[in-house]
């Protein structure tokens, strides 16, 4: 009886979903070939997503969010992305546990389909401003993995330049963290600490996304510290 063949991105798709995950981005075996910062043996690389709106009912559902111990979010990113990785035979990569830390940054804007953004932000046609992620799979077979696509930047007014109270972001001297923490712990910083970053919510691509304004809001409490 012939082996099965390996999960096609449908399938790989599918059981991302399964688990409120999206392949938002990858790079092929010709893009993997050529770099020295993948694990060996790797053909076929896909970034992994929250899946909008269905990931953050389900994370805080789950076992890492309730007992109350720290970084619940990577521990729940270990134990579904690591779970899944051992069924396929991939291995499983995070942006967290570092250092070193893995170059998810370098990974995503190689596979073309996520780009910067005038603020130096990470930008997704899909995602928006709001792109993330929450591990990768480093697969030994060959996928065809989503294909590039233009900016979302590309023809946009950049709204999101002027949409930070403080100008925090997209000035020449890169972004102001100290500034955006003062003002997220100021009255006035309220909507974007219990709703999500404003220069982020101002990017047109984002709109449709379904990020759920407490997903954001945990993550400006955990930039601040706060958790």
């Amino acid at each position: 009886m012939p082996a099965e063949a390996p999960p096609d991105l449908d399938r790989l798709e599918r059981a991302a979903q399964a688990r409120q995950l999206t392949i938002s981005c990858g790079l092929d075996a010709r893009a993997c070939a050529v770099r020295d910062d993948l694990p060996g043996g790797t053909r076929s690389l896909l970034l992994l997503s929250p899946h909008e709106p269905a990931f953050w009912p389900a994370f805080t559902d789950s076992p890492e969010w309730q007992d109350g111990a720290p970084d619940p979010m990577d521990r729940w990113s270990t134990r579904v992305i690591g779970a899944w990785a051992e069924e396929i035979d991939a291995i499983p990569l995070y942006p967290f546990g570092g250092p070193p830390f893995a170059p998810f940054l370098a990974w995503a804007l190689a596979s073309g389909r996520v780009h910067s953004s005038p603020i130096g932000l990470l930008v997704h046609r899909g995602m928006g401003l709001l792109t993330s992620f929450r591990g990768a799979l480093a697969l030994p077979w060959d996928v065809t993995v989503p294909p590039p696509l233009s900016s979302p930047c590309d023809g946009c007014a950049a709204h999101c330049r002027d949409a930070c109270p403080v100008g925090a972001l997209g000035r020449a001297g890169g972004y102001d963290v100290p500034a955006c923490k003062d003002h997220l712990r100021q009255p006035e910083g309220a909507p974007c600490l219990t709703a999500g970053c404003l220069a982020r919510r101002a990017c047109p691509a984002g709109v449709g996304h379904g990020r759920i304004a407490a997903h954001s809001a945990y993550h400006m409490r955990q930039f601040l510290g706060d958790t």
